[in-house]
């Protein structure tokens, strides 16, 4: 398996420089950053400081990374810090815009690229953010006897790792110095695959969100248009869950104001919802200095970058993906304290299943379902109170892996 795996590595690598320029954008991107990579390290990096390495597959894992670069930066001030994405999307995002000193493609999974690598960057310390990673850079780093540490790990008994056909691939995970995982079934799993270097520190993405929670500006057009109505805000919605908020929206008597931010705002996708809701509705895109948002019972948010800003206006939150292939961040919404409603996708996410089983999260598969919680969130009080105390303890409780993991590098690095 392992020789069919590099194989493939090496056909993968020759298909991007030969046929990247005949796809869509974000192949075009992956080979012109591929193209790019050894270029850019030399420039950047300084051979008389000592290199720590952190890879992220895209911008959710870097997300649950940036506390520790952060940290890290403050611990070894001295040290540089190289970046290295897999996705473009992460990639484009953040190649301008990240802590780190250098941000970069990861050179595909080969030998010759992981061998370049790693004696250019040279690294002291090096870490994964929960489950991407490679195994030829694994076996390498092993040989070096480099550091290396995976953060917000999170294990199943399916993982590919485990499988009985791939004890090479199993044996990569010897790399690792140590595993900071987010679970106790995590650390069970690696522990009965013979793993024992193993801890639970939750997840660092809890760190983050907090840290944005504490900083979250005031947004001054939600206020205008919240006054001093209840507001509902649907996080990244998808088609499905749009239809049955519009549904509720047309026919609701309570007095609450709406805020969608779909995961799609492209204009057509925006202008379907948009016609499916009968009550007064604006787009963001459509506020002028002259508008007066609180004639209007329904705020379309045609915009990316500014909802997690928006939650701490919330009095009810909505998030998108669990009628799809699962749930969008409710570590977001849930810092600022309030109940939480998405459809039945939420098996891969353990905040959503925990915070579900605590009742801070209700799960809803049809039209009767979002209508009979939404009343009764919107008539008592009492209840929606409740709930939202629920899934801000459950955020403050997981906040501080990133210092957990920290404290361990003091003491054993």
């Amino acid at each position: 398996m392992k020789f069919l795996y590099n194989i493939f590595m090496l056909i993968s690598e020759k298909l991007v420089w030969l046929l990247g320029n005949f796809f869509g954008k974000k192949v075009k991107q992956f080979r012109s950053g591929q193209q790019n990579v050894w270029k850019q390290l030399n420039n950047c990096i300084n051979p008389s400081k000592t290199q720590i390495w952190m890879h992220v597959s895209s911008l959710g894992e870097y997300e649950q990374g940036l506390p520790v670069i952060e940290k890290l930066k403050d611990k070894y001030p001295n040290h540089q810090i190289i970046l290295s994405f897999f996705s473009p999307s992460g990639y484009e995002i953040k190649k301008d815009n990240s802590p780190a000193d250098c941000v970069i493609y990861l050179p595909i999974d080969n030998t010759k690229n992981v061998r370049k690598f790693l004696d250019l960057v040279n690294p002291e310390m090096v870490f994964f953010v929960k489950y991407d990673f490679w195994p030829n850079y694994l076996f390498e780093l092993k040989k070096r006897n480099i550091s290396t540490y995976l953060v917000s790990g999170l294990f199943t008994k399916e993982h590919k790792f485990f499988k009985s056909y791939n004890t090479w691939l199993k044996k990569s995970l010897q790399a690792f110095t140590y595993f900071f995982v987010q679970d106790n079934n995590s650390k069970k799993i690696l522990l009965q695959q013979g793993f024992d270097q193993v801890t639970v520190t939750g997840d660092t993405r809890f760190d983050r969100v907090y840290q944005i929670a504490q900083q979250a500006e005031d947004l001054d057009f939600v206020k205008q248009f919240k006054q001093d109505k209840k507001l509902f805000i649907a996080g990244s919605s998808w088609q499905q869950g749009e239809a049955i908020m519009a549904n509720y929206i047309n026919k609701t008597s309570h007095q609450i104001k709406f805020l969608i931010a779909p995961h799609l705002v492209d204009k057509n996708h925006v202008n379907t919802i948009k016609k499916s809701i009968h009550k007064s509705v604006i787009l963001f895109s459509e506020i002028t200095d002259n508008t007066v948002l609180s004639n209007y019972e329904v705020l379309i948010l045609d915009t990316i970058g500014m909802l997690n800003k928006t939650y701490k206006y919330a009095d009810i939150v909505y998030i998108g993906g669990g009628f799809g292939k699962s749930i969008h961040n409710i570590q977001e919404p849930a810092v600022f304290g309030v109940p939480l409603i998405t459809g039945p996708k939420i098996e891969k996410f353990n905040e959503a299943v925990d915070l579900q089983k605590l009742g801070g999260l209700q799960i809803i598969n049809q039209q009767k379902d979002f209508d009979n919680h939404l009343d009764l969130l919107l008539s008592n009080d009492k209840i929606r109170q409740e709930k939202a105390e629920i899934t801000k303890q459950y955020a403050l409780k997981n906040v501080g892996a990133t210092d957990k993991i920290i404290k361990f590098l003091a003491q054993n690095a």
